[in-house]
């Protein structure tokens, strides 16, 4: 502002020493009546091209000239006489007004001039704005449109002609019963009739595209109020929410699926927290979702597996985002049971786990029919006692134990003396009752690491683990033909069988399970032979073969029958 100033200032100086030079030199001879002419333009000049406080400056630069400065650049006076200091007067005043007029004159032009940049300037604005709210609507992807109140298009964006497949001009003007049709128009009409009774409206329609597809749209019809409350048309905003309505479908079908599979669903967090649960889950665990959520699967935990049980489990999880097994849980009332589940990992779009999803179905009962069968196959169905099969399994294992370990093993072979006369005179309910009354009293005898098998018929095995010496084996064995020979109560009968047992040691008699059962039977026999209810061990002599043995054994049976 202060250079501004002072650069005026120095305008005027410059001006009004031109003009006292010009005066002073080529128009000294002017007569007095025009004496002042070349500073009334001076000044005019500088009010015209520097301003109203330049132009009064060099009116009193002009004044202080002619007054103090005239005398000493010419031999003529300026100011001669009291005419000459009324013209001085006039000269100021006039300056006066000239420079006001000027400066009025001025600031008006500079007024309209601004006035007329704002108006080009709002005019550019209006019309930067109106093309930007084009081509907002244009590009919009919801369907805009407007409809006077004769119901006539004044208004299609982009969205909304490409929905109806037509161009501008056949919309643009277009009667909106002619472009919907009568079946359309009749169902939109009483919305159309509210909005323009000034009422809002909201509302969803299935229409068929131009292509010939169904889609889906979420309507709203505006009313255009103006002051004075009349409805001078409508706006249209309609969304094309086909997608939301088909992923709608599917999240339906998904909660109807959740809500309604047999499996068990839950699904935590990554903190492993329960976020949701199916009535499956409830079904299955007695917990409801209420009790559920917000706890942690620790609720079920059965504590019949290790803490290894669970790193690996969860190392495969967080390796391969899933993982599928079976599961000891308990039921809220406390009741284990087992369950099939396939955990699966949720990660988000950075592959960080967000969500886990279980899957699971209680197989208990499917478990509990698998180890009957497995117990079947390897037990007998009247005894319960181990079959051939299980006993030469553990013999083998038995077997290989001993080997590295040094310890002894007993087999004993036992037949029941007179079973087959008990058998076929009371009837074979009686005989079962008593293979099981045997089968019990022969498991009271023996350790719970002992093997008391039923190999057929009325013939069982023994398998004593680490016995002392055969003394002990003799023990048990003067036991056992005791107990067997004691009388037995089945079904209102008094019946009393004996025992023939035949006893083999590992490793002197046999070191394969083969040996061990041919030798103990080889030993059962001479027991026989030695007049029943005794028991034998094996000796190298008894080599009668087995079969001739059983032979004799089924003659025996049936002199006695």
């Amino acid at each position: 502002m202060l250079q501004t100033c002072w650069g005026r200032g120095l305008f005027a100086f410059v001006v009004v020493s031109v003009a006292a030079a010009l005066r002073v030199w080529p128009l000294q001879p002017l007569e007095s009546g025009l004496a002042w002419l070349t500073f009334y333009l001076a000044v005019i000049g500088v009010a015209i091209y520097g301003g109203l406080s330049a132009a009064l400056l060099a009116m009193v630069l002009a004044c202080l000239t002619v007054a103090f400065l005239w005398p000493f650049l010419v031999a003529r006076p300026f100011i001669a006489s009291p005419i000459d200091l009324l013209g001085m007067g006039v000269f100021a005043l006039t300056c006066m007004a000239v420079c006001y007029v000027i400066e009025t004159m001025r600031r008006a032009n500079v007024r309209a001039t601004e006035a007329q940049k704002q108006a080009e300037s709002a005019a550019l604005a209006a019309a930067r704005s109106e093309r930007f709210m084009k081509s907002a609507i244009e590009a919009m992807p919801n369907m805009i449109g407007y409809w006077d109140k004769d119901l006539r298009f004044g208004l299609a964006n982009n969205a909304y002609m490409e929905w109806w497949g037509k161009p501008p001009e056949d919309i643009i003007g277009t009667s909106i019963r002619d472009l919907m049709g009568e079946r359309l128009y009749a169902l939109n009409e009483p919305h159309i009739r509210r909005a323009l009774a000034g009422e809002t409206q909201r509302f969803q329609r299935t229409l068929t595209k131009a292509d010939g597809s169904a889609g889906y749209i979420l309507a709203n019809y505006i009313p255009d109020i103006d002051v004075d409350g009349a409805v001078n048309g409508i706006f249209i905003l309609a969304s094309d929410v086909t997608e939301l309505k088909e992923a709608q479908s599917q999240l339906e079908l998904a909660a109807s699926v959740f809500e309604n599979t047999v499996e068990g669903i839950a699904v935590t967090n990554a903190q492993g927290i329960f976020l949701s649960v199916n009535p499956a889950f409830t079904a299955i665990t007695g917990y409801t979702a209420e009790e559920a959520i917000g706890q942690t699967p620790r609720i079920l935990r059965s504590n019949r597996h290790d803490h290894a049980f669970y790193v690996a489990m969860w190392h495969d999880i967080l390796t391969n985002g899933r993982w599928k097994g079976d599961i000891w849980n308990r039921r809220k009332d406390g009741e284990v049971y087992l369950e099939r589940i396939t955990i699966t990992m949720i990660r988000d779009s950075a592959g960080n786990p967000v969500r886990y999803v279980s899957v699971f179905s209680d197989i208990t009962d499917l478990w509990r029919k698998d180890e009957y069968l497995k117990h079947l196959a390897f037990h007998d169905a009247l005894t319960d006692l181990p079959n051939r099969s299980l006993l030469m399994e553990r013999l083998n294992h038995r077997i290989s134990m001993a080997k590295r370990t040094h310890v002894g093993l007993a087999l004993l072979f036992l037949d029941l003396d007179r079973f087959k006369f008990i058998n076929d005179t009371y009837g074979h309910d009686v005989g079962d009752e008593l293979l099981r009354e045997v089968a019990q009293r022969l498991l009271a005898l023996v350790r719970q690491s002992d093997t008391v098998a039923r190999l057929g018929g009325d013939e069982f095995v023994i398998k004593l683990n680490n016995p002392v010496n055969k003394d002990e084996v003799a023990h048990i064995a003067r036991r056992i033909v005791a107990v067997i020979n004691e009388p037995m109560e089945l079904r209102g009968n008094t019946v009393q069988v004996g025992t023939s047992i035949g006893i083999a040691i590992y490793p002197s008699d046999g070191r394969t399970p083969v040996e061990l059962l041919k030798h103990a039977d080889s030993a059962m026999y001479a027991a026989k032979d030695a007049g029943k209810s005794t028991f034998r061990f094996f000796e190298p002599s008894m080599t009668v073969p087995v079969e001739e043995q059983r032979d004799g054994k089924r003659g025996d049976k049936g002199a006695q029958g």
